[in-house]
């Protein structure tokens, strides 16, 4: 185990591996992958590490006027799973993710206004994966009365108390690993389930 003086040392390494070469496999809209030729700090080569390059993410905490958590139901394929989720979406280019997000609750919910701000900025898997994630906290949204839902979505919109949400996160049923790492940090921080060191 490392001391506090050794990691203080150390904290400033670079680690960095020297890239070699790029080669990519394939470009699609939502997912481009390429093969890296790296060489390590301590002089080990891996001709083929794989990297994935997806579009930024965004994902919204959002309480209506009336204190409701707004949460949605959906199908995801990948894991054959229908599950509750946050509003979620890819930050589109031009875009800020604030403003990709506020779209993102737009469209799938119908949600605007509110007051609005950063909780936390993640990275999916940063061993594979180059973008980053971008969860807000929308609180005082109002219903606008209008849904935009894109061809390939098919989500129902579920009004639930925080505590309903805070007993799902306990029960594992928020299975998007970004969404919950949001929520824990919404009810840790914004709500003092936790103290601060």
């Amino acid at each position: 185990m490392m001391s506090d003086n050794e990691r203080n040392d150390r904290k400033d390494k670079d680690m960095r591996w020297e890239l070699l070469g790029s080669e990519y496999l394939f470009r699609e809209p939502w997912l481009t992958a390429r093969r890296d030729h790296v060489r390590l700090p301590s002089g080990a080569e891996v001709k083929s590490y794989y990297v994935l390059e997806y579009p930024d993410f965004c994902n919204i905490v959002a309480l209506t006027k009336e204190g409701k958590m707004i949460m949605e139901r959906q199908y995801r394929h990948a894991q054959r799973l229908t599950a509750y989720e946050i509003p979620a979406g890819c930050v589109e280019k031009g875009e800020t993710p604030l403003q990709a997000a506020r779209r993102e609750l737009l469209e799938e919910t119908g949600y605007v206004g509110g007051e609005w701000k950063q909780l936390t900025v993640t990275s999916p898997n940063a061993s594979a994966c180059t973008n980053s994630n971008y969860s807000f906290l929308a609180v005082g949204v109002e219903f606008s009365g209008a849904r935009h839902l894109e061809t390939t979505e098919d989500i129902e919109v579920h009004l639930m108390s925080e505590q309903e949400v805070f007993d799902m996160l306990c029960r594992d049923e928020i299975h998007q690993a970004m969404m919950v790492s949001a929520l824990w940090k919404y009810f840790a921080v914004e709500r003092n389930l936790c103290k601060r060191p």
